[in-house]
């Protein structure tokens, strides 16, 4: 079982980069399962059903969310009919959406929850009840469990990831667009990386235009913010996993940018 997962879209730049390499980390790494991330794909915040589609299209099977789930307004007509998105499993009952979702690949039944930290963000449930409750869903159809941490601090990272140990194939964190060097299997058998970094702009800060972040930081006066322009990147992990067991075998960081070109084959 090989998974493929894309970290951060933000915006058309990250749009365009999974357009133009998608297909190709298909051919070199020949992932059973492609997740991506797209909580920021609208012009950096949330999500539309064309962008939705359009990353279907370029090759996912599954869409995962954060904390910007609901910036774009228009999710709100389209979300419950959209079967392989998944949005954070620990906003309040009763929120529209799904937190876990199950893709059948080749009779393999692959499980993938999407759950938000609280550290330095908005109050939700606890993430770690939430993964309690749907893990023991998922295991009960299937033993390829891939969680999507969507948090701020590395050690709620962190603590996820050994709490989830030997229950889930893996543990991704997603949220600060900064790749961590920490890729690992657990002891018990999952995959872990602290955050798997963005994909978008290379040159902006966390993806939006520089200028406008240094003045917020300047200033501490509001400052609207927009995608930046110029070079690209994508950044992903590629795990493999043993498909009876669920246990992961191989973590390994993808990233693609003008220091790091992408090598066919």
């Amino acid at each position: 079982m090989n998974i493929l997962f894309i970290g951060d879209i933000v915006g058309k730049p990250g749009r365009s980069m999974v357009e133009t390499y998608l297909s190709k980390l298909r051919d070199t790494y020949k992932p059973t399962v492609t997740i991506v991330n797209g909580e920021n794909a609208a012009h950096g915040r949330g999500i539309t059903e064309q962008i939705y589609r359009s990353l279907l299209s370029a090759g996912a099977q599954v869409v995962t969310m954060g904390n910007h789930t609901w910036d774009n307004k228009q999710i709100f007509d389209f979300i419950d009919q959209a079967h392989k998105l998944v949005r954070p499993a620990n906003f309040p009952e009763g929120t529209p959406g799904q937190g876990l979702v199950f893709v059948n690949i080749n009779g393999t039944e692959v499980a993938v929850i999407n759950l938000q930290g609280r550290a330095f963000l908005p109050p939700l449930d606890c993430p770690f009840k939430k993964a309690d409750e749907l893990v023991q869903e998922a295991s009960q159809r299937t033993s390829i469990i891939f969680v999507d941490f969507h948090a701020e601090a590395t050690s709620e990272k962190i603590a996820m990831g050994q709490y989830l140990d030997g229950r889930v194939t893996a543990v991704v964190g997603t949220h600060t667009h900064v790749p961590t060097a920490d890729e690992r299997i657990l002891p018990k058998g999952t995959a872990y990386v602290t955050d798997v970094g963005m994909t978008g702009p290379y040159d902006g800060i966390l993806g939006m235009e520089s200028s406008a972040v240094i003045q917020k930081f300047k200033t501490a006066l509001p400052v609207r913010f927009e995608v930046a322009e110029g070079r690209e990147q994508l950044s992903a992990v590629f795990i493999k996993a043993d498909k009876v067991t669920g246990k992961a075998q191989s973590i390994q960081r993808v990233l693609i940018n003008d220091d790091h070109p992408f090598m066919e084959g």
